[in-house]
């Protein structure tokens, strides 16, 4: 099996995978709390987006890795980390929900742009490195808790009496 055609089928499996994980234990656990409970598992999990820096690391990543992509994606992750752990502190106020919309609507840009990066840009798998795990494990995950954020900020907040 080619290089390329391990790397995708690496990232189906694992957006599989995170689905089912998704379906049967995070969405169970978070669709029943109020709006802010329910996001701050997920800006937690977000606020890990410093990990795409690691595309800047030479030795960590090949030196051919196209720079539009290495760029692109370690700054706009860091944007997304930045902007996650600014919606937690504000939470739960109406700051902090507005502050959860931007950085969820920029994290998914971002990780969409950053396909579309690589596959503008020619990027080989192998040209990953050490960060060939971002695309094949976390981003599948981090791309699912957008859904899932999305879906809590657009459901009607329920009235505490």
């Amino acid at each position: 099996m080619s290089p390329q055609l391990c790397f995708f089928v690496s990232i189906g499996f694992s957006t599989i995978a995170w689905s089912i994980v998704a379906g049967r234990y995070i969405w169970p656990a978070l669709r029943s709390r109020p709006r802010a409970d329910a996001l701050r598992p997920l800006l937690i999990l977000h606020s890990f987006r410093f990990m795409g820096l690691a595309f800047l690391v030479p030795g960590v990543v090949s030196s051919d890795l196209p720079s539009t992509f290495a760029h692109s994606a370690a700054y706009g992750d860091i944007v997304a980390a930045t902007l996650a752990l600014l919606s937690l502190l504000a939470l739960p106020n109406s700051v902090g929900i507005a502050m959860a919309w931007i950085f969820n609507l920029w994290g998914t840009v971002d990780l969409l742009n950053a396909f579309y990066q690589a596959n503008h840009a020619g990027m080989r798998a192998g040209q990953l490195g050490a960060t060939y795990f971002i695309p094949t494990l976390v981003v599948p995950l981090l791309l699912i808790t957008h859904a899932l954020a999305f879906r809590i900020l657009l459901q009607q907040q329920k009235v505490v009496r």
